[in-house]
């Protein structure tokens, strides 16, 4: 991550959840059939090693050291043939009711076939959109999606293009809220702009969320021009948005706040710390940061495709510059330095009325701000 100036994203996702989760057991049957047979079978497993093992330690054999041994040897390849068989269930697509396993906590569980709890499949090809808006938010924050819905998600039609605002969601994480699946698909009927898919939802699985994401605009959305990436807690001015895609190429476009030579964070203290076995490199490729990004709708189906060949890191913004390089496909810079800030700025007309996105601090009243910058007769 961009130590010089990354913000945290999402904070309304702070919670981390677990990489690993136990493989469920599953009971079967014929039980004491079994438990005999198994015991025959530890007996003579047993005796096999000690008649292998007995000249080579007989000289200083010692019990409990021997059985420490055997035991770790024995759980450490248990432990390994479960994952195998995890991992292969993966890669032939067998999903279960638990997050796939993960390999580290730096790597996140994808690809995988997450599926959609609460969809709009018909959305783009109705409206005939001309830019989809994907919001990636905490299940539980309905409040920020009624102020995006108030402010600058509430713009249908901007210069003569239609303009589509969809939230994107995960499954709950952190203590429980009483009926949320419940609030959740009667929030869905009532505005219908919901998207929610069977992952993890927290910060540490934001790549799997934005991966989500390209699936879902792949699979629904293809034939719409544009697409951005728009944190929950922005600033979007929708029109200078809009001028800027008119006049913007059609294919392999990805722009935003690009960044350059970005070190590798190695301090184990720091949110984005990614080890030397993970990333070996000292710089990250290009990348648009996270905060807000705008792609071409054909990326999609080339990130994906990039995604199966390049590892999974959580730092979802890096990832995808990562799969940008790996089609040689550097992200553009926008027309006007300005357009995207990763710093608040301070709420000024003149000041909001040149830029894309920014992000905004924890008291800023959005709802004041969008009332105040589009009060008519008010100039710069």
């Amino acid at each position: 991550m961009d130590n010089s100036f990354h913000r945290e994203e999402n904070m309304d996702m702070e919670e981390s959840c677990e990489s690993r989760q136990a493989v469920p057991h599953r009971r079967g049957c014929g039980g004491r059939r079994r438990h005999s047979f198994f015991f025959i079978l530890a007996v003579s497993v047993l005796l096999f090693f000690c008649s292998r093992n007995m000249e080579d330690v007989a000289s200083d054999w010692r019990p409990t050291f021997w059985m420490q041994y055997m035991a770790t040897k024995w759980w450490t390849r248990l432990k390994t043939e479960a994952f195998l068989n995890v991992s292969t269930n993966n890669l032939f697509g067998v999903t279960s009711e638990t997050s796939p396993v993960s390999q580290s906590p730096y790597i996140v569980a994808y690809p995988h076939e997450y599926h959609f709890i609460i969809n709009e499949p018909k959305k783009c090809e109705d409206q005939k959109s001309f830019v989809v808006l994907m919001v990636p938010v905490a299940p539980h924050n309905r409040r920020q999606r009624d102020i995006i819905r108030r402010t600058w998600g509430g713009n249908r039609v901007v210069l003569g293009k239609v303009v589509t605002v969809l939230f994107l969601l995960g499954l709950h994480t952190g203590e429980p809220v009483p009926h949320m699946e419940e609030h959740l698909q009667q929030e869905s009927i009532e505005h219908q702009d919901l998207i929610q898919s069977s992952f993890q939802d927290c910060y540490n699985n934001l790549t799997i969320k934005t991966m989500v994401m390209l699936e879902w605009l792949n699979f629904y959305c293809s034939e719409v021009s544009y697409a951005m990436k728009i944190d929950s807690d922005i600033f979007l001015n929708v029109p200078n948005l809009i001028t800027m895609l008119l006049n913007a190429q059609k294919t392999n476009y990805m722009t935003g706040l690009v960044a350059r030579e970005a070190a590798v964070l190695r301090d184990h203290t720091s949110k984005w710390y990614l080890p030397v076995d993970i990333y070996p490199k000292p710089q990250y490729p290009r990348y648009a940061l996270g905060l807000a990004y705008v792609l071409s709708l054909d990326l999609p189906k080339k990130l994906l495709e990039a995604s199966r060949h390049v590892k999974a890191i959580y730092i979802e913004d890096v990832y995808l510059g990562l799969c940008m390089e790996y089609l040689n496909i550097p992200p553009t810079d926008p027309p006007n330095w300005d357009y995207f800030q990763v710093f608040p700025v301070p709420y000024n007309r003149c000041s909001y009325s040149r830029l894309v996105a920014t992000t905004l601090d924890n008291n800023t009243d959005l709802l004041w701000v969008w009332k105040d910058f589009n009060q008519a007769g008010k100039s710069c």
